[in-house]
């Protein structure tokens, strides 16, 4: 019989840390790719039991894929639609203990089981998400809400629209 693996999660100060490397690697650059595609690296690095992790940008009133580790994903995402786009839609974060009971929910990868969506807002107007799957239910903690917000927070400094 599986045995699901038991994830114990980063504690807040580990995201404090991480933070503060983020801040570190993307001073004194300015280009947006160039610092969605280190910060998804360094998350993915960081980060453990995840199976995805990237960013989905606000363009064209919907949500384009941007820099990502992982799986070939989905392209366009609604607005509204899905965890991403609700997230977006609503500009609020959301943890998805099972994506299987989220109403509308996109399966790009059949291994996620639950969901992290992070809005990325700049001066007042959304920019993006950052979005986090995992292969485990129930994987994203409140320690990981509160150290992920700080890490977009962060993130958000070395971003323009």
């Amino acid at each position: 019989m599986f045995t699901q693996p038991t994830y114990n999660g980063n504690t807040i100060d580990q995201y404090a840390l991480l933070a503060k490397q983020l801040d570190a690697l993307l001073e004194d650059e300015t280009d947006n790719i160039a610092n969605l595609s280190n910060a998804s690296a360094l998350l993915n690095q960081f980060l453990h039991t995840i199976n995805w992790c990237g960013f989905y940008l606000y363009k064209n009133e919907e949500l384009l894929l941007g820099p990502f580790q992982g799986l070939p994903a989905c392209v366009h995402i609604a607005m509204g639609r899905g965890v991403c786009g609700t997230a977006a839609a609503n500009q609020e974060t959301l943890v998805v203990a099972n994506v299987h009971q989220f109403p509308g929910h996109i399966a790009c990868d059949a291994a996620s089981q639950s969901e992290i969506v992070v809005p990325i807002i700049i001066e007042g107007n959304l920019f993006g998400v950052l979005d986090i799957d995992s292969p485990i239910n129930n994987r994203f903690s409140t320690d990981d809400r509160e150290g992920i917000e700080q890490f977009v927070h962060v993130l958000t400094k070395h971003l323009s629209l």
